[in-house]
């Protein structure tokens, strides 16, 4: 029998177009499974976007793209529903929120992790430009008033201003007066877009909104100039390239890069640092901090993408290189500065923030091992032959501590006058090491310099609330990385373990020891009066344990 040449093509074609159909199935498979990737081979990052941010954050995804080769997908939404999402699908780099409470809410759920501010804003009534009839809160309560306002339960915009009406006691009138009237969006870009378009007679947006629509005006009450709320990105938990993420925050956070484009477009910017692809951090360190500090710096660096150059000495030696660095004008001033006691941040206080106090240590008495000249006290130091190792008063801080403390007791110039001491050491790094080689007999020392030669060495306590150095951590007021600064410290808070495994007093958790980590906007200003501030050299500490 005969087959017609019809059918069988028919049957080619079918089984050809079949094929083609399921390689290009497999194809798009193979491209839904593989990790999205710039021109660099970095992957591509997503952004979720609060989505009045949504047009300074597109130039400058646009922006960080053409420079570096990385796409950046932005997902838009209102604050709350943006961290709900993110909350459900453990996915994402990064989270862009309109008010830093959603920020802090996300970390508080585990969900986000190193934070950047951008800028700030504040509630507004936005009408169409000529409209003189809306001018206040009551104006938009009146009959027949179309209102038009973000949803508190989506909108940082809308619970921004639920929180100040009910403040006022406006809050249910409002709510009403939307309900029957008017609507509620889930984004402020939809609230302005209702008013430009003619849907409502008004609504509330932020400041920065109305900048971006041509055709509205701001109308500035009262009632929300209080509620400033502040921009911020940050990292999320589940980014699958943290660095590459915070590369990202960085440049969009910078003064020179992502906050031009912010301030262009009617925000009020923070300061910002200055942009680098790969920073640079000049951190001060008194010798007394080292072994705390090495692992901290190592870990941060790395996620960070960072180099931080950090440089360790007596606080007498670092302090006067400051003054020297800053009156030369020369390069090399530190960004941040952890000072072995606060006696010398108090010294160069007005080139720094208020200092944060992280951990203390005591001063004790070293001697060798099974006490061979049994020593007690500080008057024990005064022994006849005893040779003493001190620090340096003029090039570190033990070497203060150590006079303050012998001269409450009468003995330090005592055992200048009999002899006993030996040698005074540049740094509290090198005071314990020449008890433990016998180079001397004893030495003023703190604790945590005891841990390294506890084979060889032992620590006598001394009964005197003087025998106490306070470590503060501090951000320079000239620093071109403040932000990076404040999260270095953010990451010392989180080290705990760090400091008392280097056999330091964590103080951080004492009520008024932690500081205050210091306003984004520049406002920044030396720290108040001190009462020590007042007091002779050798008083300053007991002056402020008063």
């Amino acid at each position: 029998m005969r087959r017609r040449r019809g059918a069988a093509n028919s049957l080619y074609v079918f089984m050809g177009g079949s094929i083609v159909v399921l390689a290009a199935l497999g194809f798009l498979l193979y491209r839904m499974g593989s990790p999205r990737t710039g021109l660099n081979g970095e992957a591509n990052l997503v952004v979720y976007c609060a989505a009045g941010m949504k047009e300074p954050m597109e130039s400058i995804a646009r922006q960080y793209q053409d420079e570096f080769g990385v796409p950046i997908q932005l997902q838009y939404g209102g604050s709350n529903t943006l961290l709900n999402q993110i909350e459900v699908s453990k996915t994402g780099d990064l989270f862009l929120a309109a008010d830093s409470s959603y920020i802090e809410l996300a970390r508080d759920k585990g969900l986000a992790a190193e934070r950047l501010s951008m800028a700030q804003i504040r509630p507004v009534i936005a009408v169409a430009k000529g409209n003189d009839a809306i001018r206040s809160v009551a104006d938009l309560l009146k009959p027949g008033v179309k209102i038009a306002m973000g949803s508190p339960d989506a909108a940082a915009v809308g619970k921004k201003t639920k929180k100040l009406l009910e403040k006022t006691g406006q809050w249910e009138s409002l709510q009403q007066a939307v309900t029957e009237r008017g609507t509620f969006s889930p984004t402020v870009n939809e609230v302005a877009t209702a008013v430009e378009i003619g849907s409502v007679d008004a609504g509330i947006v932020w400041d920065s909104t109305v900048a971006m629509f041509d055709k509205l005006e701001a109308i500035h009450v009262p009632e929300f100039d209080s509620g400033v709320s502040t921009i911020e990105i940050a990292v999320l938990e589940n980014a699958s390239d943290p660095t590459a993420a915070l590369r990202f925050a960085r440049f969009a956070a910078a003064r020179d890069r992502g906050l031009t484009t912010f301030d262009k477009m009617g925000f009020e910017v923070v300061e910002g640092d200055q942009w680098s692809e790969h920073p640079e951090l000049t951190f001060f360190a008194g010798s007394v901090n080292r072994r705390a500090l090495e692992p901290i710096i190592n870990e941060f660096q790395q996620r960070e993408g960072v180099t931080i150059n950090a440089i360790y000495n007596g606080c007498g030696i670092l302090t006067a290189q400051m003054r020297s660095l800053k009156e030369s004008k020369q390069a090399g001033f530190p960004d941040t500065y952890m000072a072995c006691d606060r006696y010398y941040l108090d010294t160069v206080q007005e080139m720094f923030e208020k200092g944060v106090d992280i951990s203390d240590t005591d001063i004790v008495i070293v001697v060798q091992k099974g006490n061979p000249k049994n020593i007690q006290s500080l008057e024990d130091l005064a022994g006849e032959g005893l040779k003493i190792a001190i620090g340096q008063p003029d090039q570190c801080t033990i070497g203060v501590l150590s006079r303050r403390l012998l001269e409450s007791a009468d003995l330090y110039e005592k055992l200048f006058d009999v002899g006993n001491i030996a040698t005074q050491a540049p740094t509290s790094a090198m005071l314990v090491p020449s008890v433990a080689i016998g180079t001397v007999d004893a030495a003023l020392a703190y604790t945590t310099d005891t841990l390294a030669e506890a084979d060889k060495v032992e620590a006598i306590r001394i009964d005197s609330p003087l025998a106490k150095a306070v470590q503060p951590f501090s951000v320079s007021l000239s620093s071109p990385h403040k932000q990076l600064g404040h999260r270095l410290l953010e990451r010392i808070r989180a080290s705990r373990d760090s400091f008392e495994s280097a056999g330091f007093n964590w103080r951080l958790d004492l009520a008024g020891t932690s500081g205050e980590v210091n306003d984004p906007f520049g406002d920044d200003q030396p720290a108040e009066d001190d009462p020590a501030d007042d007091a002779p050299a050798g008083d300053a500490q007991a002056a402020r344990d008063e």
